[in-house]
């Protein structure tokens, strides 16, 4: 099993991307080809969670449009990701936060990660 996760790494060229977890507000830079051109559509979002490992893996982007809930399952493996973008790291003690899908407004907050330097112990 050992050989084919190797092979298949090999394959499935990744690039490198950041480390980002359930709860960080991300910028995912998304290429879209329509017809002859390209260009790169941008979807701003909440991380609602990670999935699988290796060449399968998946993670969601949840945000709000219009007053409607939108969310996106991007591979992680995917050519068509330029770039992403960490906005916010989130406190969140799940590893997915599915119950963001029912809260509203105010509610839908999330955390954010605070780093206290030494300097200021």
């Amino acid at each position: 099993m050992d050989f084919v996760k190797e092979i298949s790494a090999k394959l499935n060229e990744t690039a490198e991307l950041p480390s980002f977890g359930a709860g960080d507000t991300i910028t995912v830079h998304y290429k879209i080809k329509e017809g002859n051109k390209e260009r790169v559509q941008q979807f701003q979002g909440v991380v609602i969670q990670r999935r699988g490992s290796g060449a399968t893996e998946t993670f969601t982007v949840r945000k709000i449009s219009g007053g409607v809930g939108v969310e996106r399952i991007f591979p992680i493996s995917s050519p068509f990701i330029d770039k992403i973008d960490i906005n916010k790291q989130g406190k969140v003690r799940r590893a997915r936060i599915f119950y963001l899908r029912d809260l509203k407004g105010k509610a839908a907050r999330i955390k954010e990660k605070r780093y206290v330097s030494k300097k200021q112990k």
